[in-house]
């Protein structure tokens, strides 16, 4: 038997092999073979900042998990903690259980006992929010809900369903069924 008779049948049966099982695996999904694709990329126990257009800081956020769906750019976000700097550098902080941001980064939704709270510094009395869930719009410093939300300052207790912040102008407002108890400090 000549070299070439054994190369050409061990090619021969490699041919057949892999014809057959190629045409074996033909109707397997995609899905089985690689990723399903449904994630970009996912972050563990990490810290962003967000820059505004001037490069000063806009948002912090720190969070044990982020991931970003492939389909549609949009992230969800758990236990997260946003830190919102106001005019003079001091930080809000924004925590929820869940969080999710959409595609462009211009709503973001915290859904989960919500809580707000003030920078820890002399100059802001403590200021403190409760809710269920809260849309905050970021590039327009603004945020909402139509949910039940307590507030208490110093001396003071507020509660109402809906609620409205203006974060640049340090306003907000009750949309219904507000009520207010005022305890003067003695």
């Amino acid at each position: 038997m000549n070299w070439r008779t054994v190369l050409g049948g061990l090619l021969l049966v490699a041919a057949l092999v892999s014809g057959w099982s190629l045409l074996r695996h033909r109707d397997k999904p995609a899905a089985e073979a690689a990723d399903d694709g449904s994630k970009d990329y996912v972050l563990h126990d990490f810290q962003i900042i967000a820059l505004d257009e001037q490069g000063k800081e806009s948002t912090t956020l720190r969070a044990p998990l982020l991931e970003r769906a492939r389909n549609d750019e949009t992230m969800t976000i758990t236990t997260p903690l946003f830190l919102l700097p106001d005019q003079d550098g001091n930080h809000w902080e924004l925590r929820s259980e869940k969080g999710w941001v959409s595609a462009k980064g211009d709503l973001l939704k915290l859904t989960g006992n919500v809580s707000g709270d003030s920078p820890k510094v002399p100059s802001v009395p403590p200021t403190t929010f409760r809710t269920d869930h809260l849309d905050v719009y970021p590039k327009e410093n603004r945020a909402r809900t139509d949910a039940l939300v307590s507030m208490t300052r110093p001396g003071m207790t507020q509660s109402g369903v809906g609620f409205e912040l203006d974060s640049k102008s340090k306003t907000y407002h009750f949309l219904s069924q507000s009520k207010g108890r005022y305890t003067p400090s003695r």
